[in-house]
């Protein structure tokens, strides 16, 4: 049975952006990139948030002058197959990807009972609806040094998760990896 993990970057203060939108603050460099790419490596299927999925576009075809950490990326990205749930996108862009108009919480029951590779979970309102259904597994935050004071928040209200820590890793520029795993307590 495949896991359903979150991963996500966020400011100290539990931002994914700023009130303005910015995330800029959360972009690894070429070293980083290497410890993405092997979080990505075993996800065989992506849930994301139709922002998310047009952020993530520019891995589809990256250009051939980007060094090799972020080639390396790129195919890890395009390994895998994409749902992207979105009332407004017409159609995907990219291969290996399907929309769907509602999130479905026994859909990715199913899923994950059947999927041999780990499904990973990106954008926070997509992931809320996961989370309060009870399927995320694990989360994988990566946590930068900022304070943005407000914006757009990693986690959902109202919902209460005992988590376990499983693993922690510092990155470049400061920033911490947290694994944690939903706990059944």
């Amino acid at each position: 049975m495949a896991k359903l993990i979150y991963i996500i970057n966020t400011s100290l203060d539990g931002y994914i952006e700023d009130a303005s939108g910015n995330f800029d603050w959360s972009e690894p460099d070429e070293v980083d990139h290497d410890f993405y790419t092997e979080l990505l490596r075993p996800v065989g299927i992506h849930l994301l948030g139709r922002r998310m999925y047009e952020m993530m576009q520019v891995w589809q075809e990256p250009p051939a002058d980007w060094p090799p950490p972020l080639q390396d990326f790129a195919r890890a990205w395009q390994d895998a197959d994409k749902i992207v749930y979105s009332r407004t996108l017409a159609q995907a862009a990219t291969p290996r990807t399907r929309i769907e108009r509602e999130f479905d919480p026994e859909a990715i029951r199913e899923l994950k009972e059947s999927s041999e590779r780990d499904i990973a979970i990106a954008g926070p309102e997509v992931a809320a609806q996961a989370i309060a259904a009870g399927l995320v597994d694990e989360y994988h935050a990566v946590v930068w040094p900022v304070i943005v004071g407000g914006g757009k928040p990693w986690l959902p209200d109202g919902v209460r998760v005992n988590l376990e820590l499983a693993e922690e890793r510092r990155l470049g520029n400061g920033a911490v990896y947290l694994r944690y795993r939903a706990s059944l307590a």
